[in-house]
């Protein structure tokens, strides 16, 4: 490589073998026996889902880019298989602080890859912008933080284990866009910026893996697994129907585009994921995923024409608009879910729990977006220091500047 780019040789592998240090000490202290870590477990095809969208679904979802292929795929794996570790290192210290239960085995391992969702949407926020060392810090610091406001609103607000995990989608985008809107502005009209048709066909590859594993996302911790599972692909099914309906509506020549079907056949997913267990109708699961598709797309005008330019986010992987808004909407119709139960059942006969109850929903949708909104502005800035191997902006969006291409002579 010449001598103009960054050599990470000093930096990346260093910073690996640490972490796998600390990780394997922490493992031989805390695990130093067999015990019942190993104990059967019905666990296991769950976790296989999860663990098979979070890697291969959202590896493939992140390719967007015509010239950062390698990376999308490569720098995903490098960060779900350090952050899973680093996520049961975090559960240990909470154990240990008495802050939750002890849950060793594969229930742990599972609650570890469905955190790791939020740095897998957080690094589509930054695709191509961010190097590896500053990708694997990011990583670290959003685990913790997730954590820190999951107890927030476990211990605090008394929200319910598997609901505080749901709020993933939420945290990892408003944290990636947050942590982005810190990186210097590529130039209008950047040619690496682009998709191409084979791009684009491998990103709509990870877009249907991660809607086949959705409905076991969304139940893999929930008490009513299998109410969890029709009301998801109730959802899914119809937000994936709306996707094409209302693409061919507002392209103008009526055909489909593959950026819609890309982000709103996921939003069904992300808007049920916070009631998924408690919707006792199903029409009421697929009047969410038909909102969640239109405020996808609709989103997807407003903010790249509007507010996107206005407040300098450059999000690359469109992870506002498919995460963040549909979890938005997510958020307000557990609420009114909320207020509608307690009116039919309870014929407002109890006033107090019903506001208990709201002020719980709002209060733990409010806390983790502003948590993710301030702490990624400051890891934003503390990503973008020298140390941190920074890369210039001319290099942005290529996997050249990493990969090793035998049959270029020279660099780019």
């Amino acid at each position: 490589m010449p001598s103009r780019y960054l050599n990470f040789r000093c930096s990346v592998p260093w910073l690996i073998l640490s972490l796998q240090t600390l990780f394997l000490i922490r493992s031989f202290f805390v695990f130093p026996g067999a015990g019942d870590i190993y104990s059967p477990s019905n666990f296991y095809p769950e976790f296989q889902d999860v663990n098979h969208m979070v890697i291969f679904g959202f590896g493939f979802f992140l390719i967007v880019l015509r010239r950062y292929g390698f990376s999308s795929t490569g720098f995903n794996l490098l960060l779900i298989v350090l952050g899973v570790q680093c996520s049961v290192l975090v559960d240990d210290l909470l154990v240990f602080l008495s802050l939750q239960q002890s849950e060793i085995g594969m229930r742990s391992l599972a609650k570890a890859v469905v955190s790791m969702t939020a740095v897998a949407i957080s690094s589509g926020a930054v695709l191509g912008k961010a190097s590896p060392v500053q990708l694997i810090v990011m990583t670290l610091v959003e685990l913790i933080i997730f954590y820190v406001s999951r107890c927030i609103n476990r211990i605090l607000l008394q929200v319910p284990e598997h609901l505080t995990l749901m709020h993933v989608h939420l945290f990892g985008a408003y944290f990636g866009l947050a942590v982005t809107s810190r990186f210097p502005e590529p130039a209008p009209g950047l040619d690496k910026h682009r998709s191409t048709p084979k791009s684009d066909l491998f990103s709509m590859l990870g877009t249907v893996f991660v809607w086949v594993f959705w409905p076991s996302f969304n139940s893999i911790l929930a008490d009513s697994k299998n109410q969890a599972v029709l009301n998801t692909y109730l959802a899914l099914a119809v937000s994936a129907v709306a996707a094409f309906m209302l693409s061919a509506l507002t392209s103008k020549d009526g055909k489909f585009r593959m950026t819609h079907i890309h982000s709103a056949v996921l939003a069904g997913g992300v808007t049920i994921s916070y009631t998924a267990s408690r919707i006792l109708h199903p029409w009421i699961a697929m009047i969410l995923g038909l909102l969640g598709s239109v405020i996808t797309i609709l989103g997807s005008h407003c903010l790249q024409r509007c507010f996107n330019r206005a407040l300098k986010i450059q999000d690359t992987c469109g992870v506002h608009f498919t995460f963040g808004l549909p979890a938005v909407l997510g958020a307000v119709a557990a609420v009114v879910l909320v207020v509608i139960e307690n009116g039919i059942h309870k014929q407002w006969s109890n006033l107090s729990s019903l506001g208990y109850l709201i002020f719980v929903d709002i209060g733990a949708f409010c806390q983790t977006i502003s948590t993710a909104l301030i702490t990624g502005l400051i890891t934003g800035l503390i990503l973008n220091i020298k140390l941190l191997k920074t890369v210039h902006v001319s290099k942005y969006f290529d996997d050249q500047f990493y990969w090793e291409f035998p049959h270029l002579s020279v660099g780019f």
